[in-house]
């Protein structure tokens, strides 16, 4: 067992290499939840984990989160994740209480108790039913014109108080399945916005696969869920990722169906992973565009630096910068540089920085993964690499 090994399984689980999904929603079953905080790049992330058609089809994506196959909601520590609309229901009940947990001395500070809660769940259920969908910015008026919000609270912490609430009681409503994500509304200028929905307009009735489940099933779903997705991976990687704690995990390892799941010692870890299937890692040299909140990064706290290869582990991993658009290049699954995209009206460029110089077999790699992000970018891109050719 080496550090490749580790990555390699990774990807081939996640299905950045391998065998794409048959499509956006079973790319975001196979994981459980992606995060997409970061909307535009999280859809490239489900993007290049399907198959066939869907691959690099960022229309694909936009269909299933239209359609509500896949929906965008706090489900996990908390930040916003796609979920398959199978999954929302029993996750959101074993999850949501760690997530009210966490966010509960926030609404203390900002003056959200449950009688505000209430209010606002009022007003939001009257504005949106029957199969009412509405951005953030219109249900902020609702909830002005209901009382509940005003625009005098000033600043708390360097942020409008007005902004934080209603960030606030909607993310409570969510954790309530009061409201999921609507059909995004695309603006004249191609902006995309996040809309929101009543849940039991979007979320089915509970199916037999998304009914809600005793605890200790629910548990033993999550871990051998994300592990099948995710694995090798350690119990800490699974708590951290899930914000639940390791007690959690490792109950819900043992109410897990004995043979779901392998485990294997290495580097001093132990690794939790499905049976491996006979996919194999692509031909060398391979080049990969992973986005910064990517699961490939984000899915893992403690084993993350085996991206940076053999030593990794010790060095950490540069995850990049979001606010700066820098996100990690991967070369054969290791991390070798940092890559971003700007955006033109009409095309884009895709800045390479590479930790070290490229041979021509690394920029011909380097060149197909650019060209799969232009397929899900629907524009032409230019790839540009330091003078030296990096």
């Amino acid at each position: 067992m080496q550090p490749y090994d580790v990555v390699r399984r990774r990807l081939l689980a996640q299905r950045v290499w391998g065998a794409g999904a048959p499509g956006a929603a079973a790319a975001v079953h196979g994981l459980l939840a992606v995060q997409a905080q970061e909307y535009a790049y999280a859809r490239w992330s489900v993007a290049q984990r399907c198959a066939g058609a869907d691959r690099d089809n960022a229309a694909a994506v936009d269909g299933a989160l239209a359609g509500g196959a896949i929906l965008r909601t706090h489900v996990l520590r908390p930040t916003w994740h796609f979920v398959h609309r199978e999954d929302v229901r029993w996750l959101l009940e074993l999850t949501g209480p760690r997530v009210r947990a966490a966010m509960k001395g926030r609404d203390r500070e900002l003056g959200i108790d449950d009688a505000v809660m209430a209010r606002a769940a009022d007003a939001l259920a009257g504005a949106l039913s029957p199969g009412g969908q509405l951005t953030r910015e219109e249900l902020g008026l609702v909830l002005e014109q209901a009382g509940v919000l005003d625009r005098t609270g000033g600043k708390l912490r360097g942020a409008s108080v007005h902004s934080q609430q209603l960030g606030h009681l909607l993310l409570n409503a969510e954790l309530d399945m009061l409201l999921v994500s609507g059909v995004p509304r695309t603006s004249p200028g191609g902006a995309v916005k996040q809309t929101y929905a009543l849940f039991e307009d979007r979320v089915p009735a509970a199916s037999a696969a998304g009914a809600m489940l005793e605890r200790d099933e629910a548990l033993a779903r999550l871990v051998l869920r994300y592990f099948a997705g995710h694995g090798p991976a350690t119990v800490k990687d699974c708590s951290l990722w899930s914000g639940l704690t390791i007690a959690d995990i490792r109950r819900g390892l043992a109410a897990a169906p004995p043979g779901g799941l392998e485990r294997l010692e290495f580097d001093g870890h132990e690794f939790f992973l499905a049976a491996p299937d006979k996919a194999r890692a692509p031909r060398r040299p391979r080049a990969d565009l992973i986005q910064c909140y990517d699961e490939m990064v984000i899915g893992y706290t403690p084993t993350r630096g085996y991206l940076r290869g053999p030593g990794g582990q010790a060095a950490g991993l540069r995850l990049g910068n979001a606010n700066v658009s820098l996100h990690p290049l991967l070369i054969d699954g290791f991390q070798a540089g940092l890559w971003r995209h700007v955006l033109k009206p009409a095309a884009a460029v895709v800045e390479i920085r590479p930790d070290r110089p490229l041979d021509a077999a690394g920029r011909q790699a380097l060149a197909a993964a650019v060209e799969r992000y232009t397929r899900f970018l629907q524009r032409p891109v230019e790839l540009q690499l330091p003078a030296s050719g990096g």
